[in-house]
């Protein structure tokens, strides 16, 4: 009840800040669509909840009908976009280059070359919890061991695989929500869940308040290989403060995320949607703590995906120059 409370409170902040100024973001709505439907992950996952927080966002912002929808993933989500199925969807890059070169699992040989990018997200930890009663500690602990890896189609799914394979590694995979897969690992199902998602991943603390789990990630000492096989990965860390198991922070590899939309996209409506999200990361913040990475100046960390003109016209307005070969 006082989350519930404290939701609807937020809400109604949001909706406050942010309803003024609806109308001036909104310049031309003749082409816009009725509604826009966000392509996110499982329940369960940072995907669910940021993505359905920053819809609402907007929602209330432009007076559109926006709302979340529940997907596999990264990989799901580059294709319901490019074939304008979903309006806008959440990737990480590594699913979303492989899409753009027509390596997509969910549409090969389709050259993904009508989605575009709109604003930088935060970074995806891959993480994994265990039960403390397992004796697993680590990556090296998963030899033989049956891991669930999240929903078919998403990051998670598409990394963790060749990442045991690279650190030769014999592990049986099992795919399924988050929320699923945690209960799966509770009752004795699988032996871990290797996931990836934002930090804190909610069905990692819901896990960690109910029994004793051991939460980690690749270690350092691993790391170089995996990075140089993956050179879209980068290094980074948890915060031992994400979650109550951890003391310290811990080694991590992580990946960015960014927002896509079509390249047919209305410009006023992207224009709309990114400055709403862009210019209030205390909202966002207030959302999921993964947005403290959900800001402007990480726009660079995108070196490939052209941005939509929309998006251009907001980081041009507010002093970010996008190279030539970005503008989409």
């Amino acid at each position: 009840m006082l989350n519930s409370t404290r939701n609807i409170f937020v809400s109604l902040c949001v909706g406050a800040a942010l309803a003024a100024g609806g109308a001036a973001i909104a310049d031309d709505r003749g082409d816009w669509p009725r509604s826009i439907t966000v392509g996110t992950a499982s329940q369960g996952g940072t995907y669910f909840i940021y993505g359905s927080g920053w819809a609402n966002m907007v929602g209330e912002a432009l007076d559109i009908n926006a709302g979340a929808e529940v997907t596999g993933g990264p990989v799901q989500n580059a294709t319901l976009v490019q074939t304008g199925d979903h309006q806008f969807g959440m990737v990480t890059m590594g699913p979303a280059l492989a899409a753009w070169e027509g390596e997509s699992e969910l549409a090969p040989g389709l050259e993904h070359k009508d989605i575009r990018a709109v604003f930088p997200m935060y970074q995806t930890a891959f993480q994994v919890i265990a039960l403390s009663g397992s004796g697993i500690e680590s990556v090296a602990d998963l030899d033989g061991k049956t891991v669930g890896i999240g929903p078919a189609g998403g990051t998670a799914d598409m990394y963790w695989p060749q990442f045991f394979e690279q650190l030769g590694l014999d592990v049986r995979t099992r795919n399924g929500g988050a929320s699923d897969q945690v209960g799966q690992l509770q009752d004795g199902l699988i032996d871990a869940f290797a996931f990836a998602a934002g930090i804190p991943i909610s069905a990692f603390s819901q896990a960690e308040a109910q029994a004793d789990v051991n939460i980690f990630s690749i270690a350092e000492a691993d790391q170089e290989a995996i990075l140089e096989a993956f050179p879209e990965l980068v290094s980074s860390s948890i915060p031992g403060d994400a979650y109550q198991s951890l003391d310290a922070d811990i080694p991590a590899i992580s990946i960015w995320n960014f927002t896509i939309t079509h390249k047919d996209m209305p410009e006023s409506l992207v224009y709309g949607v990114t400055k709403t999200v862009m210019e209030n990361n205390d909202k966002m913040v207030q959302i999921h703590g993964a947005s403290k990475e959900t800001l402007p100046e990480n726009w660079e960390v995108n070196d490939w995906l052209p941005f939509h003109p929309g998006a251009v016209r907001w980081f041009e307005e507010n002093g970010f120059d996008i190279p030539d070969d970005l503008r989409g």
